[in-house]
């Protein structure tokens, strides 16, 4: 016959049991985001209770985490996306716009409206216009003319002077004009490590127990436009396949434009004074 005490020990166990399962329901509850009321610990004990909290905390902790992340990688790729989209865009629009400018007021004098793009079509055509008509003869002579007078007027001819250099630089009916040839690899700053650089000129460097030709090249900083001025010999200087668009666009680029490969070339750079010229790609 089972006595009384054995059967308070039989329902303290039954109990206990209870317990337990209903605090590892809870548990599990918290560690799916689900979060219990305060009915549902009257019975708990303190530890059990704060077990839950930290694995209601860990849950919510973990939710946030991964939330923040998917959303902080979908915004950046949203903007790797629309940069260049945009930037693009706005190069274009102010491009239209600083042409459009010119022949719109015209435009808008005599006709009363403004068509966006008939300026910048008017400007294209006065530019290719005046390209065919100073080729001829008569505008060749009315162009040294206008050179002539602007040469005598003191400030006005240093300017004039430095940006008809640049023009012709970039003018590919100009032989022998001053643009870049090449781009190259120079050693810079140290020994064993490389910059980017475009062959500009040459020169001689004469010294006492000889000439040595050196090559002048140009090595961009931030900016295309704005740079250092190198003078160095054609051992310091390597040839690659690159073309001057592709390293332009590598300089602009900041260097992520830059391909996965260099190849060099085999052939040395030679100087135009040993009457070999400047070898092309």
């Amino acid at each position: 016959m089972v006595t009384s005490v054995e059967k308070k020990a039989e329902s303290h166990v039954v109990v206990d049991t209870k317990e337990e399962e209903q605090a590892m329901g809870l548990l599990d509850g918290a560690k799916d985001g689900i979060s219990p009321d305060n009915s549902m610990f009257s019975h708990l004990s303190l530890e059990q209770r704060q077990q839950l909290n930290n694995a209601n905390n860990n849950a919510k902790q973990a939710l946030s985490t991964i939330a923040t992340s998917y959303a902080s990688k979908k915004f950046m790729g949203g903007c790797a996306i629309l940069f260049p989209i945009t930037f693009t865009l706005y190069v274009t629009m102010w491009f239209l716009n600083f042409f459009d400018q010119f022949f719109s007021p015209v435009y808008f004098f005599f006709f009363g409206f403004h068509v966006f793009g008939l300026g910048f079509i008017t400007s294209m055509a006065f530019i290719f216009l005046t390209g065919v008509f100073v080729s001829s003869w008569v505008g060749g002579g009315l162009l040294w003319v206008g050179e002539w007078f602007i040469k005598n007027i003191p400030l006005v001819k240093h300017i004039y002077s430095a940006s008809k250099q640049i023009s012709q630089a970039l003018n590919p009916n100009v032989e022998n004009a001053p643009a870049f040839r090449e781009c190259v690899l120079i050693r810079h700053p140290r020994h064993g490590e490389y910059a980017f650089a475009f062959v500009t000129g040459e020169c001689l460097f004469q010294k006492s127990d000889g000439a040595v030709t050196l090559f002048s090249v140009f090595v961009p900083t931030n900016h295309i436009y704005v740079g250092d001025i190198f003078l160095l010999s054609s051992e310091d200087i390597f040839r690659t396949t690159l073309s001057v668009r592709e390293g332009i666009e590598i300089v602009v680029s900041g260097g992520m434009a830059l391909p996965a490969t260099l190849t060099p070339l085999e052939s040395k750079l030679r100087s135009a004074h040993s009457g070999a010229g400047l070898l092309s790609s």
